[in-house]
């Protein structure tokens, strides 16, 4: 079961609204957000709610994994039973994603969880936010492709206006999904959520 979520993000107002903060917007709409009594903990903000535990690092996006390591060290629980919510390239815009384990995808917060971790076995919600050079989410191409595509420009935006239609309905889809993850455990869930059109969904 799932002891653990971990919200991926950086810390600021100017990083606030940014596509790499989808993680953390999602912790904003689960439906018992505003009960969640945040403090500074773990470098990070951290939350419990009855045996469950909430975290935002700190640490900023690169550094993620030394935040969720403390926490996960004080609370003596494995990698399996955290669940990373976190922006993702390779979904578009309006979808939810339920994964364990698996590649990186050049996520820097990612790859800092695996560093301090020493494993990629956690669980993880990916809220897609598209990619900005026009391929298709999830058809891949090289790192140099990426780069000349302005990737790390890209997740560092803002999301437009127009996208609020999309996004939204994934956040409270995503939301969802970690509620039911946390009652349900996640292994129930992926049939269903292995890849979310939240925009064809009465959620």
């Amino acid at each position: 079961m799932i002891a653990l979520a971990v919200f991926l993000g950086n810390t600021g107002s100017q990083y606030a609204r940014n596509r790499h903060n989808a993680g953390w917007m999602l912790a904003e709409a689960l439906p018992f957000a505003g009960d969640l009594g945040w403090e500074k903990k773990h470098k990070g903000l951290f939350a419990r709610r009855g045996g469950l535990s909430f975290l935002k690092p700190l640490t900023f996006m690169n550094r993620s994994g030394e935040s969720a390591l403390a926490a996960a060290s004080f609370l003596k629980i494995k990698p399996q039973e955290i669940i990373v919510a976190h922006d993702e390239i390779e979904l578009p815009l309006g979808f939810v994603s339920l994964k364990f384990s698996g590649g990186l995808g050049g996520h820097n917060g990612l790859r800092s969880m695996k560093a301090s971790f020493g494993t990629a076995d956690f669980w993880r919600l990916r809220v897609g936010v598209g990619r900005p050079d026009g391929r298709e989410p999830g058809k891949g191409g090289s790192p140099e492709s990426a780069a000349r595509a302005g990737i790390a420009q890209w997740v560092l935006s803002d999301f437009d206006p127009e996208e609020k239609d999309a996004l939204e309905p994934a956040l409270r889809a995503g939301a969802l999904a970690l509620s039911r993850a946390f009652e349900e455990g996640p292994e129930k869930l992926l049939p269903e959520w292995a890849k979310k059109n939240c925009l064809q969904s009465d959620l």
